[in-house]
């Protein structure tokens, strides 16, 4: 049995499913990113407890197959984009449909219609998010980070955050510099 858990993707909340799933004696599972595979049978009851349990912990079983479909293609995005130590080599599009096994056409119309967004632009917003964050840690400069997220230029990385940010990177940098040192001086 497949359980689609709508959880953000990180070591903290798979760890708190897991637990949830020992606590309830079902240990022959899978977890993975957003997905739960359950090798043996479970009832009802467990199943209800294991809902109740996640729920209090702000964490969903997803049942719907167009929601479940989103949250595996917004999974499959933070997870290349935040977790990944290399972005794919292959365009996003194609990327998508071979990790999912859809037709992009077909992922991108429901994620749009569903989200209002396209999946394009989630992308942007989440490496824009990567690209915030690898300023804030000082260790790479707008160069490497262009390189890294697959930036065809400096300029377009710039052009891009400050469509989404309204600031340019470097005035970001600035402020979130600014805003550390404001901390470490309380």
């Amino acid at each position: 049995m497949k359980l689609y858990i709508k959880y953000m993707v990180s070591q903290r909340c798979k760890m708190l499913v897991r637990k949830e799933l020992d606590n309830l004696g079902i240990t022959k599972v899978k977890v993975e990113l957003g997905v739960v595979d359950i090798l043996e049978d479970v009832s009802m009851e467990q199943l209800h407890r294991l809902k109740a349990n996640l729920k209090v912990s702000a964490l969903e079983v997803i049942e719907n197959k167009k929601d479940i479909l989103i949250e595996r293609i917004k999974n499959v995005i933070v997870e290349m984009i935040h977790y990944s130590d290399e972005l794919p080599k292959t365009n996003y599009s194609d990327f998508l449909s071979e990790k999912l096994n859809y037709d992009y056409t077909y992922l991108s119309n429901i994620f749009s219609e569903e989200k209002g967004i396209t999946i394009q632009q989630f992308i942007i917003l989440n490496k824009i998010e990567k690209v915030k964050e690898l300023l804030l840690y000082g260790e790479m400069n707008l160069t490497e980070i262009s390189y890294r997220l697959h930036y065809s230029s400096i300029s377009h990385l710039s052009n891009q955050f400050k469509k989404v940010t309204g600031m340019s990177p470097s005035l970001y940098e600035k402020m979130s510099a600014k805003r550390k040192s404001n901390l470490e001086g309380l």
